[in-house]
């Protein structure tokens, strides 16, 4: 049995969150659902945190194969080495478009032009790639989606709520980009940051039907109260729905999910079993405000830790999936998943056991850092420090507090995106 202290188990959660990021990476995973070389040419189209990576194992896989060119979009800074040789790289900023983002679109959509049904398109898509792949629909500006994402993030927005809205606004979302690329076969390589996979839902399913209407669109404004008259204008204006099931131009698209919250999961999950612990994997589809999800998952804790129910001690709970912020006036520099990981110990107040809640991309929030960790004693630290948490958790300024205490979890850049995890260790 591990004897567990502040510095063991903080090692050994981080230890765990690695393990989850390394199993989610890519590359490894996709020769095997790549299909022979086609008659005519491949072409390799996409946008994502793990974009680069997906690309690079694609180029690999058909090293001989000539006729191979392509475009994939991925967040500034996260270019990788410069290993991509045949497939163009450009950079785009996220959560919110930019110009960048707006050429680079446009560069990808023109080389979908004289397709013929001999050729091969493959699309990498990952998280992030809503944000990356921008081509407004007619009537909307750069400006309007910008609007439009900054609106969403602060509003507590579901990804559905917000990935129903992106698709009917857009023409590469919603089915539209490989609808562009018909004839041509379709193979979608998706690393999924959603919960439950959902290929539609995934990067705003730029190549899968969409089964909302504009009708639920307008739905989703209303029920957020969003006031963005030129967005509700251009929701009104002819060619704003997108792609529905059973379009012919639909008919030779495949798709495989290449990465999941679930696959991180389970590593994890393994690697806790070696130690000896006993693991309960809660959900990879956790949504909700940030905040109170931590608090819930402290009242499961509390539960275990005084009454061994519904688990016995020592164990390991783990979950995944994409919570959400509601921004309640002015905003320090926070996450949702240090803002999930404050309320857990606010509430857990003295209970024993540590947790770790951090983004797989390596970013949470308005900072480049994955995540943070740690237990009651850091809550001790912080009021000896002159530090008030409730203050940082009111004032969305979680990584600000955890950033004092040197308590953060910093990856850099981790070439994927599975979303959120998040481990409590209770000994």
């Amino acid at each position: 049995m591990t004897d567990w202290t502040d510095a063991t188990a903080a090692a050994f959660l981080r230890g765990l969150f690695a393990r989850a990021v390394e199993a989610s990476q890519p590359g490894a995973r996709i020769p095997p659902l790549l299909p022979p070389a086609p008659a005519g040419r491949i072409l390799v189209l996409g946008a994502g945190k793990a974009a680069v990576g997906m690309a690079r194992a694609v180029e690999e896989h058909y090293a001989d194969f000539p006729r191979l060119s392509g475009l994939v979009i991925t967040r500034h800074g996260q270019g990788g080495d410069g290993s991509l040789r045949r497939i163009a790289l450009r950079e785009a900023a996220h959560p919110v478009p930019d110009a960048a983002g707006i050429a680079a679109t446009a560069e990808l959509l023109a080389l979908t032009e004289g397709l013929g049904p001999d050729d091969l398109v493959i699309a990498v898509i990952s998280g992030g790639a809503s944000a990356l792949m921008v081509a407004p629909i007619a009537g909307l500006a750069l400006e309007d989606k910008v609007e439009l994402n900054r609106a969403l993030l602060a509003s507590g927005a579901t990804i559905a709520e917000m990935n129903c809205l992106r698709r009917h606004l857009s023409r590469v979302k919603g089915g539209r980009l490989a609808a562009t690329c018909a004839p041509a076969r379709v193979v979608a390589l998706l690393v999924s940051d959603v919960p439950g996979d959902d290929p539609t839902v995934i990067a705003s399913g730029p190549c899968h039907a969409d089964p909302t209407t504009v009708e639920d669109a307008k739905a989703v404004l209303r029920r957020l109260g969003l006031d963005l008259p030129r967005i509700a204008a251009a929701l009104d204006a002819e060619g704003a729905e997108s792609v529905k099931p059973g379009d012919p131009r639909l008919d030779r698209v495949e798709s495989h999910i290449v990465c999941s919250p679930q696959m991180a999961l389970e590593a994890a999950a393994e690697a806790a079993r070696a130690e000896g612990l006993a693991v309960h994997v809660l959900g990879d589809a956790l949504e909700g405000e940030a905040r109170e999800a931590g608090r819930v998952l402290a009242g499961i804790a509390r539960q275990i830790v005084l009454r061994n129910q519904p688990f016995a001690r020592p164990c390991l709970l783990l979950s995944g999936g994409e919570t959400t912020v509601s921004i309640r006036g002015p905003a320090g520099i926070g996450g949702r998943n240090v803002e999930f990981l404050l309320a857990y110990l606010l509430t857990a107040r003295d209970l024993p056991g540590w947790a770790l809640a951090a983004d797989t991309d390596g970013v949470d929030g308005a900072a480049e850092v994955a995540g943070a960790v740690g237990g009651a004693a850091l809550l001790r630290a912080a009021r000896a420090a002159g530090l008030d948490p409730a203050e940082a958790l009111a004032g969305h300024d979680a990584h600000s507090f955890f950033a004092a205490l040197g308590a953060q979890v910093v990856t850099g850049p981790t070439g994927t995106n599975v979303n959120d995890f998040r481990a409590i260790l209770l000994p």
